[in-house]
């Protein structure tokens, strides 16, 4: 019996401990939030373009990559008129195709924060890659702007800020506020579209998915929600249980 009550805590112990290093490892493994693919093949067809001279067919290749994922959150339009101006060899022309690209991108990772304001992490992760993909046009603001580059920064501080937290077990909560995020984001839209000369933000359908393959981080690895505690919470009980039986059972 005594052996048989080892070997059982043995177990848990190392239920334990796999279950801590996995829900570590998850986390970490879906991408980096602070990344937004588009951004990073516009900055690729940016240098690719600027050689001289310029490398159309790489550029092309580099955007196929996206071409299909932006199809589908903001309609053929733009890809179009990219692959149009690749095949007439207008470098300008499709650096600032891709420069309207990344506006309405921020314009749809926006709005998806609106529609699911209530998903902490979610809002939080896509503000993060808004916010990536503003990275990638700032120099293109501040060699017009600077004082506007400063305010953009300061709107998605406040945007951030807006999300309010929950905090963990309470603990450093801060209420949401959805009106503070809705100013925010309508002052970084309206300067964007104005500066990039947009007609309009509302180019195909930005639904997007609370739950996005391969940059979201699982639900159940996230720590900053209490269920999530729950099953080590359980382990950890059922461990101090067992020993303090232990305990009283030696005692006797």
């Amino acid at each position: 019996m005594k052996k048989l009550r080892k070997l059982f805590l043995f177990y848990l112990m190392l239920i334990f401990i796999i279950n801590i290093n996995t829900l570590q490892v998850a986390a970490y493994s879906y991408g980096d939030p602070n990344e937004e693919k588009v951004a990073e093949v516009y900055k690729e067809m940016v240098t690719k373009l600027n050689n001289n001279p310029p490398k159309f067919d790489e550029a092309k290749a580099v955007f196929e990559t996206v071409k299909e994922e932006l199809d589908k959150h903001m309609g053929t339009e733009p890809s179009e008129t990219v692959l149009k101006d690749l095949k007439n060899e207008d470098s300008k022309a499709v650096i600032q195709d891709m420069e309207k690209i990344l506006v309405l991108n921020i314009a749809r990772r926006l709005e998806s924060i609106e529609k699911n304001f209530k998903e902490y992490d979610t809002s939080k992760r896509l503000i993060a890659k808004a916010f990536a993909t503003y990275e990638a046009l700032s120099p293109v603001v501040q060699g017009k702007n600077q004082e506007l580059d400063r305010q953009i920064r300061a709107e998605f501080d406040k945007a951030l800020q807006s999300l309010g937290n929950p905090g963990l077990f309470g603990v450093g909560n801060r209420e949401e506020d959805i009106e503070a995020f809705k100013e925010s984001k309508d002052a970084i839209l309206t300067s964007l579209q104005k500066e990039f000369k947009l007609k309009s933000l509302k180019v195909g359908h930005f639904s997007e998915s609370a739950t996005e393959e391969n940059t979201a981080k699982k639900d159940w690895t996230d720590l900053s929600k209490i269920k999530n505690w729950i099953p080590i919470i359980v382990i950890v009980a059922v461990i101090i249980m067992i020993v303090v039986y232990s305990i009283v059972k030696k005692r006797k």
